[in-house]
């Protein structure tokens, strides 16, 4: 006798605050859940430059919560969700600001992390937790949310919503021609996860040389501004400089023009990967097994292994799930001879007979 399908909840909060990467990795879940449950009530508390980044996906009402405004804010989104009461809430942050912001949420089910991975006081939030073992990389242990709930989640989908003008904005910023295109994305907003400038222009010469278009991008600070400029006055070959110029909702469709994307662990880096692109992912301070692009790997610089024997004196495999090796000179484990070889496989893998540039 088939198995009968979990009863219908009415309504799920969803709360995922952070960071641009992470709300990408929540994507397939809201889609699984949709499936097994259309028409299912959706209400995700996020943050607020990540709600701009994902405006307009179906079916989900944001409920928008600025850190910047602390205990104040959390204040008002309780008056907000005050008549308000749900069938489940899904806590999938682990942060003690997240925790006591979902004080605020009336739900019968409170599900959270399972104990291994908890911390910031995490279990005295939820009256429930997912399974222990699912899968390394953080979109898996996010998509097992649902399994509480009776459903299991389908094919990774991230269907990002971005709007035809902002498609037909990328369109605009370089010729469709026969020359692939690198686009270096070069800060994380974690600081130790950047690489160093004369390292991307080393990398950006050498694309440049086998005829590839080079293309930075990037958002409107400081940081950003003085790594791009550092960049370009390190390259030999001329390079687009989009830095400062693109809105969220435009670099999901500039990413995706890309041949390949060369970037930290950072939120360019996850909005590149469901975008399609492929990405030359710098890690040494993360391991790219867990927050690495999550499609495909085979073009990453990995040097993670080699920062847990030096920094923490044990091999990446002895670490606890998320550990991460934000050291001062971590990245620097990373060569420009490692970017290289990436490029390469990706310039290998593209080849085809007769094809200029590749």
């Amino acid at each position: 006798m088939p198995a009968l399908p979990p009863a219908s909840p009415r309504s799920i909060c969803l709360l995922r605050l952070s960071a641009l990467g992470d709300v990408t990795h929540v994507l397939p879940l809201v889609h699984s859940l949709q499936a097994a449950w259309p028409g299912v009530e959706l209400a995700w508390i996020i943050g607020k430059g990540e709600q701009r980044l994902l405006e307009g996906l179906p079916g989900v009402e944001f409920v928008v919560y600025d850190k910047k405004t602390g205990l104040h804010g959390m204040r008002a989104l309780r008056r907000e969700l005050a008549g308000r009461r749900f069938d489940a809430l899904l806590l999938m942050q682990l942060a003690l600001r997240a925790n006591l912001l979902s004080t605020g949420v009336h739900a019968r089910r409170r599900i959270g992390y399972d104990r291994a991975r908890s911390k910031e006081l995490h279990g005295l939030f939820v009256n429930e937790r997912i399974r222990g073992a699912a899968g390394p990389h953080v979109l898996d242990v996010l998509g097992s949310f649902s399994e509480p709930l009776g459903v299991t989640r389908g094919k990774v989908e991230w269907r990002l919503p971005v709007p035809d003008e902002a498609h037909a904005w990328a369109q605009a910023q370089w010729p469709r021609d026969a020359a692939p295109t690198l686009v270096i994305s070069p800060c994380s907003s974690h600081a130790r996860r950047n690489w160093r400038a004369d390292r991307y222009a080393a990398v950006a010469n050498h694309a440049a040389q086998r005829g590839w278009r080079v293309v930075l991008c990037g958002g409107r600070s400081t940081l950003e501004r003085d790594t791009g400029d550092a960049i370009l006055s390190a390259m030999r070959a001329p390079a687009l400089d989009l830095i400062g110029r693109d809105t969220l909702k435009q670099l999901p469709a500039l990413l995706a023009r890309a041949d390949l994307v060369m970037t930290p662990d950072s939120g360019p880096m996850h909005i590149a990967n469901a975008m399609g692109a492929k990405v030359l992912g710098l890690h040494a301070a993360t391991d790219p097994r867990r927050s690495g692009p999550y499609s495909d790997i085979r073009y990453c610089a990995d040097r993670y292994d080699d920062a847990a024997r030096r920094y923490l004196g044990k091999p990446a495999a002895e670490l606890a799930w998320g550990t991460k090796i934000e050291a001062d000179g971590v990245m620097d484990l990373v060569t420009v001879d490692d970017a290289i070889s990436a490029f390469e496989r990706r310039r290998a893998d593209l080849r085809q007979p007769g094809t200029p540039g590749l």
